[in-house]
């Protein structure tokens, strides 16, 4: 049998919550890894992009698959629809079906599978849609003819994911609760980083090995108890919570939808999740991957490491790492005539009181908790609007509360590209009868030198262009332009200002600071000297929770390594 590090593993998946996380566990573990996706610049601004080979695919499409297959040791499969929509299980079956299928025509050592933890006493066909495609799938790799390790999750609790936002933001916003009847339901939560142990650990399993396995953590507590606990370790006063029976599924998605940032569309099958009990039947994957000291992670120490992160802005990936069902991801045309359709923009250019590198700090800290610096309400309504139309709203945030990266949610925003000091370019994920990009740029004023290297010139005096563009699917398309046309000076126009009048602001401050370090030391700052004592821009929160069934990935428990926790 081949030796148990260095194998070569491929990560489907990976622009995902649990595969983004998973990389670099593979990769610390001494294993190369290799990741298929359909969108690999998503993948470009990972810390860990530079160790790992990524190729482009799609989990339907058979040759691509294939072709990621080849000289594969362990394949992890990662891929599921949540919130995919109508024929989301004859997706995800006919994905898994390719990918079994290719996998052991490719001589793969063993498939590595995340699912969903399900209730023993409920026939499959009695369980909510996603569980019992999940489960499926889990049985079509196991019949593959390669080994297969499929690990079989309820709540996963860990910072960013779906699960977790939904229970922080119940949980926070609301004092006194009317809950639906599934909060009494007993489930067996499971802390991220122990999920994340068990897949790499997965990968050494002999080879006679290919079975389920359910993985959860020492605390086996219903919906409402976690909503206790969670109050209790965040320090918020005791929680009032009243059930009642009148709330399905669908109404419960809703009622999500309008307390946290989880759209009703992704909201619907975590809260048909939690109808059944789940709780595991045995803990055999002990056998061959151990528990260390201290592990697995017991509830309280879940949630408060998960917080901890959130708090701390330290928020690897999110459960809006994964693109939306249905938003667009057609990449922004270069060609204004792209398909001999119309392509409508409006162009701001505003020359900017501060210097460049102080402009790029306001455009990349955008959104969030930052807001978009122009008619707040406009906005706000906006999100509402989408969020009543099944769209993502504006509440999802950021990531990280100063940096962005390609593939990156931000609010109903996507991070389409981002070029360090010089540009941010977003594609919209609302519901519109269209495609629309925003495209924000922080240039030197004309005449001035970009500093050595590239870096923005340190000096004052910048100019902010922004263009938002929109492409129309048909009639409605050009109607909705011209109906909103009318408020772009207000929105655009407002919203170019105020990114000047801030980044301004940010040079100003920094400059009082410098004058006030050179007054106390006696030393003379030189007027191009660069603002490395600049004000950081207010961080906002990012989120997380996870009920069951949910892929999800963050935390590690204690020892030797807490002080670096890595992702």
């Amino acid at each position: 049998m081949k030796a148990t590090t260095g194998l070569h593993c491929l990560v489907t998946g990976a622009t995902g919550y649990i595969g983004g996380r998973l990389v670099p566990e593979l990769l610390d573990a001494g294993h190369r890894v290799r990741c298929l996706a359909r969108s690999p610049e998503k993948l470009r601004d990972h810390p860990w992009a530079g160790r790992a080979e990524v190729v482009r695919g799609d989990a339907t499409d058979t040759g691509s698959v294939a072709a990621a297959l080849q000289g594969i040791d362990v394949a992890y499969y990662l891929v599921h629809a949540l919130g995919g929509g109508s024929g989301f299980e004859d997706r995800d079956r006919a994905a898994a079906h390719i990918f079994a299928e290719r996998a052991r025509a490719a001589g793969v050592r063993r498939i590595v599978y995340l699912g969903g933890l399900t209730p023993v006493d409920i026939p499959v066909r009695e369980l909510s849609p996603h569980l019992r495609s999940r489960a499926e799938v889990g049985e079509i790799l196991l019949d593959s003819g390669v080994p297969t390790t499929v690990l079989r999750a309820a709540v996963i609790i860990g910072s960013g994911s779906a699960s977790f936002e939904m229970l922080r933001y119940l949980t926070e916003r609301l004092p006194i609760m009317v809950t639906p009847s599934w909060v009494g339901t007993r489930v067996q939560p499971v802390a991220v980083r122990d999920v994340l142990r068990y897949l790499v650990g997965s990968a050494a399993m002999p080879a006679e090995v290919s079975r389920a396995f359910d993985i959860g953590g020492p605390d086996v507590v219903t919906y409402e108890v976690m909503m206790r606990r969670y109050a209790t370790v965040a320090q918020l006063p005791p929680r009032f919570i009243l059930r009642v029976p009148m709330l399905t599924p669908r109404l419960s998605s809703q009622w999500i939808g309008l307390v946290t940032p989880v759209p009703p569309a992704l909201a619907r099958p975590l809260a048909e999740s939690l109808r059944h009990e789940v709780v595991c039947a045995e803990h055999d994957i002990a056998r061959y991957v151990p528990d260390p000291p201290g592990a697995p992670i017991g509830l309280d120490l879940a949630l408060s490491l998960a917080l901890q992160r959130v708090r701390e802005a330290n928020v690897t990936t999110r459960w809006s790492s994964a693109g939306f069902p249905g938003a667009p991801s057609d990449p922004l045309p270069t060609d204004p005539d792209w398909a001999g359709g119309s392509l409508y923009t409006d162009e701001r250019e505003l020359a900017v009181d501060a210097s460049p590198a102080a402009l790029w700090r306001v455009v990349e800290g955008i959104g969030g908790e930052n807001g978009w610096y122009s008619f707040p309400l406009a906005w706000a309504v906006r999100g509402w609007l989408d969020r009543l139309v099944g769209g993502v709203g504006i509440r999802r945030g950021r990531r990280d509360a100063a940096r962005l990266r390609v593939g990156d949610s931000l609010d109903f925003w996507r991070v389409e590209e981002v070029v360090p000091g010089s540009l941010l370019r977003l594609r919209a994920e609302m519901r519109l009868p269209g495609l629309a990009w925003l495209e924000m740029y922080a240039d030197p004023a004309p005449g001035g030198a970009p500093a050595p290297g590239g870096a923005p010139a340190p000096a004052r005096g910048a100019r902010y262009r922004q263009r938002a563009l929109f492409h129309p699917h048909g009639l409605l398309g050009h109607l909705y332009w011209w109906s909103v046309s009318p408020f772009h000076a207000v929105v655009f126009g407002g919203m170019a200002r105020n990114i000047a009048r801030a980044a301004s602001h940010l040079d100003d401050e920094a400059a009082t600071v410098r004058d006030t370090g050179s007054a106390a030391t006696g030393s003379a700052t030189t007027p191009s000297e660069p603002a490395a004592s600049e004000p950081a821009a207010s961080e906002p929160a990012a989120s997380e929770p996870a009920p069951q069934g949910e892929v999800v990935a963050d935390d590690r428990p204690p020892g030797p390594e807490a002080e670096r926790e890595k992702p």
